[in-house]
Formats: C-alpha cells, structure tokens, sequence
C-alpha cells in the first residue's frame, strides 16, 4: 500500500469518529497513530469525557472486533484470559476463551485490579498471545490495548507497575470540552434522536494490517535517529529523575513519527512529528525522585524542559 492510501484512509477514520466524538481531532489522530504504529494506549482523564466511545468508535470505523472489561478489586486473571471448563455433556475440558481474545480491547479502570490481574495483561500486550496450561496461544491479529484511569481517586485503586506502563506505547488525556464543543455535543444528541451514534466501517482488519506494513517505507534521517537518542539519554541524567525511558521509548518515538509522517501523507519524518510524541511517549516511563512524587504535572514538565534543551537537528 502506498503512503498516499494509508494518508486517505486514516483521514476517513479520523472523520467517521468525529461524527460520535466531537472536538478531539489531535486526540483522534494521536490515537490512531499508535494503533497503526503497532502499540497500546493508556488514557488517563476524569469519567465521562468519552474514553470508552473513543475506542468503540475506532473499532467500529476500523472494522475490528471490540471487547470491554470492567476492572474491579474482585477480578481474577482467568476472567481476561479464560480457561479451561469441564464440559459434563463430553466428559472433557474446553477452551473457553476470555475478553482478551479480541482485535481492541477496552481494559476500563485498570487501576482497580490487583497487581495479579494487571499482570495478566503483560504478556498479550508484549507477545501478543496468553499462556493457558503450559500452552501459548496466539492473539488475534491486530491486539490493541486501550486502557482508561482515573487520575482523581485513587482509594482502593492499584497504580500500575513500572513494567506494564512501560509496554503503553503512549499515554493520553482526554480534557474537557469548550463551550461550543459541547453545545454540539448536546445538538448532535437531540437531532439523532437515538443515543448511539452509528460509525460507518471505513477499512476491515486486511487493510487496517497493509496500513502497517507500509509504515516501514517511511524515511527517517539518521540525526533524527540521533534526535531521538538525545532526548530518552537525557531522561536518564535529569537531575529530578530517578529512573530514565528504557529502549522502548526509543522505539516507540520511531514507530509513533513514522506513523504521524504516514497520516500526513509524508514518506519521511520530520523533527515536529518526533517532538509532537514527546510527552506522550516518554512522561509514564520515567520514574520520579521521591521529592516530586506528590505533584502530578512535573512528569510533563521534565520532558518539556528536556524537549527545549535539546537542539533539533536540520534536516535538507
């Protein structure tokens, strides 16, 4: 597939969502950029700003089967991956497959499981397949994660550990919407009479995949590669930092340009589709001195800091 089709088609996407969400474009397209870059998004924002029709918006427009687990203290592992059940009628033991075994998976409030449920992700997330007896199987090919918490309650909630934020190739906020935006949402609710909105499918899982592929066409200059370098090394000297990004935050600033430049219509990356990420990608793999751990925002501000720092190579 060409550049130029994967550009129109992830344009079409982008606009069949915006007819269920309203005002998010930048969202949208971050979003989208990770699917197609082949990683998992974690959307940390208040409830009720539309985490959930997000991800059964972009199913639906991408043709691709949505399952959603509602995260609780009480949920075991085997509820995400399913099992093995005696069958009384066969006399023998089935494979009943859990949630896990979808094309998107919404993991809602996957802080409110314990750590042994979370861990039940860490393997399909990072393999894209589960382990079920001693026997591995294979997860349906496109597996996207996306995960929602509540950055605002936090009693009786799990913060996820280090590895598994690590394995989100981006962590978004949704925010609320404007005035006007939301006076559109209301308008829009009224005129369809109905409180679904219906998205029209725009590519199935074949070309949703051939979009994929063709994102290793796309050119990224060596000082950009460089570019890339220098940021995540300077997460890891940073003087307010305790723990800097692994080489997975370099390989998810790559994958996440490289699908950004394909969006736009380019075969090349340019250092704005780098710094674009930057706090996406890297402000959840660093781990903080003790000294900032009580302030939210100065994760952000590190990368921002370090993104003003770091002079940006010139590209012919």
């Amino acid at each position: 597939m060409e550049i130029a089709e994967v550009s129109k088609i992830s344009q079409a996407v982008i606009a069949e969502v915006e007819r269920a969400v309203v005002g998010k474009h930048a969202l949208l397209e971050n979003i989208l950029a990770a699917t197609l870059a082949g990683g998992h998004v974690l959307l940390e924002d208040f409830p009720g700003l539309g985490k959930t029709l997000i991800a059964k918006s972009f199913a639906s427009a991408l043709g691709l089967e949505f399952k959603r687990i509602q995260f609780t203290p009480d949920l075991l592992p085997g509820d995400i991956t399913g099992g093995y059940i005696f069958n009384r009628e066969k006399n023998n033991f089935e494979l009943r497959h859990g949630p896990v075994f979808t094309n998107i998976l919404l993991a809602d409030e996957i802080n409110r499981a314990s750590p042994k449920t979370q861990s039940a992700l860490l393997e399909a997330m990072q393999e894209a397949q589960v382990t079920l007896e001693g026997e591995s199987l294979q997860l349906p090919d496109p597996f996207i994660v996306l995960a929602t918490q509540n950055p605002i309650e936090y009693e009786g909630t799990f913060p996820l550990p280090e590895a598994q934020l690590d394995r989100f190739m981006i962590k978004l906020t949704v925010g609320y919407p404007n005035a006007e935006e939301e006076k559109e949402i209301l308008s829009r609710r009224r005129q369809r009479k109905q409180e679904e909105t219906q998205v029209q499918v725009i590519a199935q899982a074949e070309r949703f995949l051939e979009m994929r592929a063709a994102l290793e066409e796309v050119h990224v200059d060596s000082d950009l590669e460089g570019y890339i370098s220098a940021l995540v090394h300077a997460t890891r000297i940073d003087r307010r930092v305790a723990v800097g990004a692994s080489p997975r935050g370099s390989l998810a600033f790559l994958k996440m340009a490289r699908a950004q430049a394909a969006i736009s219509g380019r075969e090349y990356v340019l250092p704005d589709d780098i710094k674009r990420f930057a706090v996406p990608v890297l402000s959840h793999r660093i781990l903080l001195q003790p000294e900032y751990w009580m302030s939210q925002q100065i994760g952000g501000d590190v990368i921002r800091d370090i993104l003003a720092q770091t002079p940006v190579p010139v590209i012919k």
